[in-house]
């Protein structure tokens, strides 16, 4: 069944525009998932389309208007559920929840402007909150492209081969290993000997270590996550040490 995902926003262009290159393109080609955008300036009441209003209280910026966000999704009935708020307060956007949402049905992304959104539609249309992390946008359309590609990516038919996510960093909580590809040597630097070796099952163990190294070094909160390294895990470090500064390794 192809996922269904609607995208509430005011820069439609922007949304539809990306969705159509690469992965995203051809996935939809392929009918891996369908993408509805709906314009929330089209709701507006107000010859000039407005959507936004200064916020009670007093501050800086502008509020975005509940009652259009309403309609458009009143105006949908078909629209895909849940119905997703990109915002800061949102529980924080990870591998994992890309997992989630790549087993629905479909789902809606609504992406906020100016200094947020009018909370009364929240409270009343929305399912949940996402928040890509502790930083700030200008809007939620990179959030949003940021999640459908996640998502997509990790449906059946998404990449067009689905063994290139099993292998990928955070599929089980670890970076990925490094990568090489031609030449053997650049500027001075070879491709690990193992790699060119032939043995398969040993270039297996060879690219775990990698990943547990890796993540070791760069994440120690996704193994702390993890619960430390397995007997197993240890084993296999224990046969290949890390990469010398030639980038050489047993």
């Amino acid at each position: 069944m192809s996922l269904r995902i609607d995208v509430l926003t005011l820069f439609p262009e922007a949304v539809s525009q990306y969705a159509t290159t690469s992965v995203l393109g051809r996935a939809q080609e392929r009918g891996v998932w369908q993408l509805h955008v709906h314009d929330i300036r089209d709701a507006s009441d107000d010859p000039h389309r407005t959507v936004d209003d200064t916020p009670f209280g007093g501050g800086a910026g502008m509020v975005l208007l509940g009652e259009p966000i309403l309609r458009t999704v009143e105006s949908d009935p078909g629209m895909a559920r849940p119905l997703i708020a990109l915002t800061p307060s949102g529980r924080t956007f990870s591998h994992d929840v890309a997992l989630e949402l790549s087993h629905l049905e479909g789902f809606s992304l609504l992406c906020g402007r100016y200094e947020g959104i009018d909370q009364r539609a929240l409270d009343l249309v929305v399912d949940e909150e996402l928040s890509l992390g502790d930083f700030v946008l200008a809007g939620g359309e990179l959030a949003a492209l940021c999640v459908i590609e996640s998502v997509v990516r990790l449906r059946p038919g998404g990449l067009g081969n689905d063994e290139s996510t099993l292998q990928e960093s955070f599929g089980d909580g670890l970076l990925e290993y490094p990568h090489y590809t031609r030449p053997a040597q650049l500027r001075g630097l070879n491709v690990p000997e193992i790699l060119r070796s032939g043995d398969h099952a040993r270039i297996l163990r060879w690219r775990r270590a990698q990943s547990l190294l890796r993540t070791m070094a760069l994440r120690p909160d996704l193994m702390e996550r993890r619960g430390g390294l397995s007997a197993h895990e240890q084993a296999i470090l224990d046969e290949f040490p890390a990469l010398d500064e030639t980038g050489q390794n047993g």
